[in-house]
């Protein structure tokens, strides 16, 4: 079994299995912080060489610069710099009107003390409203780090073809796209993959087990409701709400367990490798904290869904009603039940409150 890899350009090799690092960042339960660095180092021995983080994931990148140190005084730089790091720029809402272009460069060079790298390989910039302050000229900052080292590449996250091409039309070389992408938030097919065609941005999919919605753990089980404390299985119980109702989610469920079985593998599995095979997709980030899940995980590049399977899975989603609109557009609604549970101050306000789980 060998884990699949792809060039996001020439230079930036990824594993198509990314390692998530959201769920680390202490809002989604209990984070043991030596046990996750630790296991960092079985991700990497099995291929799956891509970490995707963000400086508002609050402690994940230092987490991953301690892990990229260590092995590097274990095991030699070559063993080091197998480690592709993904990370994200978002500066908070209620700075955006007045955040100075030196500020976002301050920016990029804590990610890279934290991660303990000379040169960011991605970073995925995002804006929380394009009407603030001046996106463009915090865009620009990023380019001249890139001409100064410090970035090898520049990506999206949280934004639909529109904005992108403003930007990509004024120069501006945007190598990848990071949306929410699963069996149960389709949005991003269509006419968002042919633009990224289009334009050589390729996807980066977040979301692809919906929090843990999309693994056999859930097969079977009674609706919960939004009666959650952990803020990402709200998240993804208003997608399921938009797929369809529970029923159907469990259909869903079945479906992928009866294929799961026939190939002998989980239905994350087949959730996963689904994902995998849509045009335009580059990689699929998977969030697991902890490598006791990585037998399940390597899965992923054990089997090809046939004809018959992506029929019986298709035979489901014709029967589902959405997510509709542009990708993050339910989000990017803050006035909206999906908007409402985001955080828009992580790197000022971390303990900012979420009303969601009362207003869902």
């Amino acid at each position: 079994m060998t884990v699949e890899t792809i060039e996001l350009r020439p230079g930036h090799r990824m594993s198509r299995v990314l390692k998530g690092g959201w769920q680390l960042a202490g809002d989604h339960g209990e984070v043991r912080r030596e046990d996750a660095i630790a296991d960092m180092e079985a991700f990497l021995d099995a291929g799956i060489t891509t970490f995707d983080c963000a400086d508002i994931y609050k402690g994940v990148e230092e987490m991953i610069g301690t892990f990229i140190a260590d092995v590097r005084n274990r095991r030699g730089a070559e063993v080091a710099d197998r480690v592709v790091v993904h990370t994200k720029l978002v500066p908070d809402l209620t700075r955006l009107a007045d955040l100075r272009p030196e500020e976002v460069e301050a920016i990029v060079d804590r990610s890279l003390a934290r991660l303990q790298v000379e040169c960011l390989p991605l970073v995925q910039f995002f804006w929380w409203d394009m009407a603030l302050g001046d996106p463009v000229a915090a865009l620009e900052v990023l380019k001249e780090c890139q001409k100064k080292g410090k970035i090898a590449n520049l990506g999206t996250t949280n934004w639909d073809s529109p904005v992108m091409d403003r930007f990509i039309d004024a120069g501006y070389d945007v190598v990848s796209a990071q949306v929410q992408y699963s069996l149960l938030d389709r949005r991003p097919a269509g006419a968002f993959s042919a633009w990224g065609h289009a334009r050589d941005v390729q996807i980066l999919c977040y979301g692809t087990l919906a929090g843990g919605f999309l693994t056999d753990g859930w097969l079977g089980k009674p609706d919960p409701g939004f009666a959650f404390e952990n803020r990402s299985l709200i998240k993804y119980r208003l997608i399921i709400d938009e797929f369809g109702a529970w029923d159907l989610f469990q259909a869903l469920l079945r479906t992928l367990k009866s294929i799961g079985d026939a190939h002998g593998v989980s239905l994350a599995a087949v959730a996963t490798r689904w994902v995998l095979d849509q045009p335009q997709v580059a990689g699929a980030i998977v969030g697991a904290r902890y490598a006791r899940h990585m037998p399940k995980t390597l899965e992923i590049f054990q089997f090809a869904l046939t004809d018959t399977d992506r029929a019986a899975i298709a035979a489901i989603l014709d029967q589902s009603a959405g997510p509709n609109g542009p990708v993050f557009g339910l989000e990017g609604d803050r006035a909206g039940r999906h908007g409402r549970i985001m955080k828009y101050n992580l790197n000022t306000n971390p303990n900012d409150a979420v009303h969601g789980a009362k207003s869902a």
